[in-house]
């Protein structure tokens, strides 16, 4: 089949809330910015000129109508997003501490991005791209469990790239054994892992991240592994390589979205050198790249529309 689309992404879109300012009152003041991981890593493959399309499931609402146009605005296939009748989007405040890290309050039980059926998941997409690309936060219930499985066969079936970035959020699971079951599932059929350190740990039990990744290329034996480590860089690993570079030092405001930002540029460069032959060359400035991207996103607020442009992370290289 002819492959028109270079990423199709399925899985969560929803209204990211992060704060911003206190009003008169003093009452803290939230601003709404649309985001979901998948389509986050769809819009940096956008903005580096990429043709992607988004499977995924909102509300009949305001929300859900604000994110449909939003993403068609920055050129996201939308052909793949369903509405629900019934449930509303799925909403997440982001509370930022005084170092730009955060913690997430989720408003999904149940939320619309999990009421994607197998059975309206639009698999010729799926058939008809590159690399296929989706995360563990369609793996916490069902229906979109399942849809989310057949995808992948499907996925499999037709030779697309498949990448994988577990986007761990723990207040999401019944249990943080049903997180490890999803992570795994993932594991074994994708091509290229995203993780971040904390995800490394959770996942192999070790503190050392190359002990941690050994233990997955072992079991799973994923051709390529990005490891991110906030603002102290990334790691790739592949065949015997593994090669590193320094994260980029900037005055986050809030680090919502940098992991999407790194996984889109992580992406785009596989598209670029293939998956087959890659040299340590290749691989570090796919580094480099991607933490660059990453480093920008920071000092936006939200993701969906915060995306970095390719002659920043240019300039920010040199």
């Amino acid at each position: 089949m002819e492959k028109v689309y270079d990423v199709t992404a399925m899985g969560e879109m929803l209204i990211d809330f992060t704060m911003n300012g206190t009003s008169e009152q003093g009452n803290g003041m939230f601003e709404a910015c649309p985001g979901g991981a998948p389509c986050n890593v769809l819009a940096m493959l956008n903005k580096l000129g990429r043709k992607t399309a988004f499977i995924g499931k909102v509300g009949k609402d305001q929300f859900g109508r604000l994110l449909k146009s939003t993403i068609e605005e920055i050129g996201i296939e939308t052909k793949g997003l369903i509405f629900d009748e019934e449930i509303n989007t799925t909403l997440a405040f982001v509370h930022t501490f005084p170092d730009g890290d955060r913690e997430f309050s989720f408003y999904r039980k149940p939320g619309a991005d999990m009421m994607l059926s197998a059975d309206e998941v639009d698999y010729d997409m799926i058939r008809k791209s590159k690399v296929f690309h989706f995360g563990t936060l369609s793996m916490t219930d069902e229906p979109v469990k399942t849809a989310t499985k057949k995808a992948l066969e499907a996925a499999k079936e037709a030779g697309c790239m498949i990448t994988f970035d577990p986007n761990l959020r723990e207040p999401l699971w019944r249990s943080l054994e049903d997180a490890k079951t999803a992570m795994e599932y993932g594991f074994r059929y994708c091509d290229m892992l995203k993780i971040s350190d904390n995800e490394i740990r959770f996942i192999s039990g070790k503190e050392d991240y190359d002990e941690g990744i050994r233990y997955l290329q072992e079991k799973y034996h994923i051709p390529v592994i990005f490891l991110t480590m906030g603002k102290e860089g990334s790691r790739a690993y592949y065949k015997d390589l593994k090669v590193e570079r320094a994260g980029f030092s900037v005055k986050a405001i809030e680090t919502t979205g940098a992991g999407d930002t790194f996984c889109g540029c992580a992406i785009n460069g596989l598209l670029k050198y293939g998956i087959d032959n890659l040299t340590e060359e290749a691989l570090g400035e796919i580094l480099t790249y991607a933490n660059a991207g990453a480093a920008l996103i920071t000092l936006k607020k939200g993701a969906i529309r915060s995306m970095p442009e390719p002659s920043r992370i240019e300039e920010m290289i040199k």
